[in-house]
């Protein structure tokens, strides 16, 4: 009998302007994970662009995110993932049954310096590697 391989598990970043919390996360999972999940991040009104100084603290950590860009959350990208991961974005998250939702409760890097986005940075991290391990 042939073996299956179980279908990757799928996680969605969710934050208001995509342009740093859920982009450090998505970084976070890649550099762990690599391609043994499928990661997504978007927001409900995403930025121009990501954040620099999350781009800067992850860097630190020799972790690239300066190709990310913010997306738009769209009811797909909810629907594809198994694991929905929100930061503050209250009510703009759909809400679909069978999904696994959790909801971190992180400081907005926006207009902060980089001493404080370190904080979010290993904070970010230390949920990654827990998300990670439960998947």
């Amino acid at each position: 009998m042939p073996e299956t391989v179980p279908a990757k598990p799928s996680v969605l970043f969710v934050c208001v302007h995509n342009a740093g919390r859920s982009q450090m996360a998505a970084g976070w999972l890649t550099h762990l994970a690599g391609d043994r999940v499928e990661i997504r991040s978007a927001g409900s009104a995403p930025a121009g662009q990501v954040n620099p100084v999350a781009v800067e603290a992850m860097a630190e950590v020799g972790v690239d995110i300066t190709a990310a860009q913010p997306k738009v959350l769209s009811v797909d990208a909810v629907q594809a993932s198994d694991v929905v991961i929100t930061m503050g974005c209250g009510d703009a998250c759909p809400i679909f049954p069978g999904k696994r939702y959790e909801d971190w409760k992180l400081d907005d890097p926006a207009g902060q310096g980089i001493e404080s986005v370190r904080i979010i940075r290993d904070d970010l991290r230390q949920r990654v590697e827990q998300l990670l391990s439960s998947l």
